[in-house]
């Protein structure tokens, strides 16, 4: 039995996927995003240790509240780093009857992988920028990465949905927007884009670890320029 490290686990989320999701936050990223708003799940020795069993076990007394659209959904972190147990544990979901859903950076791509894709039912993926010097800066990965998993995503016609956290002075543009439903629009897997708006609520982990919040001077987007982003990528939500 996989052994998994966990950060956190939220039993009744609205927020990370389709409908009412029991979602697990694991522990461990090796990604550095300047917009993290998770410092605290860097680390891969943290957390506390559950078998699948366990977590599943857990999900289980939930599954009533999940409806025809909730489910299970592995957060983190970076889930991709523990590959085996995600694998596990949703295999054990299908097995209840529960549907399954990653929260992903798209940064990794191996055998491991490849596995858990194939009993994943939605993948959440983070597109975080659409050039490649903001990925290698602010991200600590090639803007290749991300796409190449999109790639297999379609190929898998794995549903997808893409998120995006809109930053101020960094992607708050209408040529950013754009390119980033142009992506979405060449894979037939992506059925919906998310626009997240950049929060900073997090700065007070970053204070309690001792290490700067790198975006911590920027400001938060405004109600009214999210509205106007929402316009721009509308079309890509209506397959």
């Amino acid at each position: 039995m996989t052994v998994g490290r966990v950060h956190s686990i939220q039993s009744l989320g609205t927020l990370d996927g389709p409908g009412v999701r029991f979602a697990v936050f694991l522990q461990g990223c090796n990604l550095r995003c300047s917009c993290c708003h998770n410092p605290d799940t860097w680390d891969m020795n943290g957390g506390t240790e559950y078998t699948a069993e366990e977590i599943v076990r857990k999900a289980v007394r939930y599954k009533e509240y999940f409806g025809k659209d909730g489910g299970f959904t592995f957060s983190g972190g970076e889930p991709l780093l523990q590959a085996d147990f995600v694998r596990e544990v949703f295999e054990l979901c299908h097995k209840e009857g529960i549907n399954t859903c990653l929260d992903t950076s798209g940064d990794m791509f191996n055998e491991k992988v490849r596995v858990m894709l194939d009993h994943t039912d939605r993948v959440l993926l983070d597109i975080k920028y659409t050039d490649g010097e903001h990925y290698r800066k602010n991200v600590g990965c090639d803007i290749k990465r991300p796409l190449e998993f999109l790639a297999y995503l379609n190929e898998k016609k794995i549903p997808t949905t893409i998120r995006h956290v809109v930053i101020p002075t960094m992607n708050d543009n209408e040529e950013s927007l754009l390119k980033l439903r142009s992506i979405a629009k060449e894979h037939e897997c992506v059925d919906k884009i998310e626009l997240l708006p950049f929060r900073k609520m997090c700065s007070i982990k970053y204070e309690k670890l001792g290490i700067p919040f790198p975006f911590g001077h920027l400001p938060e987007p405004t109600k009214e320029k999210m509205s106007e982003f929402e316009k721009l990528i509308k079309g890509i939500n209506i397959r």
